[in-house]
């Protein structure tokens, strides 16, 4: 081989693969539950949270946390939906705040850290965070998580 033809092998464009962004090639899906573990964890993380859901969906959470295989997942999710599209996402929470904080200041600090999670994890655009507050959580009561719910219990 001689060096004009070792130099004409070097210079070919350089064969491309697919064309434009990668980004563009393929669709990512968000499912409802991975936003709503995102919002779930992001929620309780806020000083003023003291849990998340009902009462009522917080009891059959305790009952399904003692299931063998019940998870923690569902604990993650309790007292949140989302509703994904495309592009945007909305949620709905149900918090229980801890007696002696400042509601308000709270669903604010619960909105901003939510949006905040969502949209940097997701790169979904949270439209709106509906905040449900369903309880104040005394400082004397029992969780209903943890045990009997301050009751005796009424066989030994």
């Amino acid at each position: 081989m001689t060096e004009s033809q070792q130099g004409a092998d070097t210079t070919k464009p350089p064969v491309k693969r697919g064309g434009g962004d990668p980004a563009t090639r393929g669709r990512t899906t968000i499912a409802d539950g991975v936003v709503e573990k995102i919002a779930g964890l992001a929620a309780r993380d806020v000083v003023g949270v003291h849990t998340m859901g009902s009462g009522f969906a917080r009891t059959l959470g305790a009952v399904r946390d003692r299931v063998p295989g019940g998870g923690r997942s569902a604990t993650a999710t309790r007292g949140v939906k989302a509703e994904v599209g495309e592009v945007q996402t909305a949620l709905d929470l149900e918090i229980v705040v801890d007696y002696g904080v400042a509601i308000a200041e709270v669903a604010r600090a619960v909105r901003e850290n939510v949006i905040a999670a969502v949209e940097r994890m997701t790169g979904l655009e949270v439209v709106e965070v509906n905040i449900a507050v369903s309880d104040v959580h005394l400082p004397d009561e029992e969780d209903e998580e943890g045990g009997a719910g301050g009751a005796e219990p009424r066989l030994q």
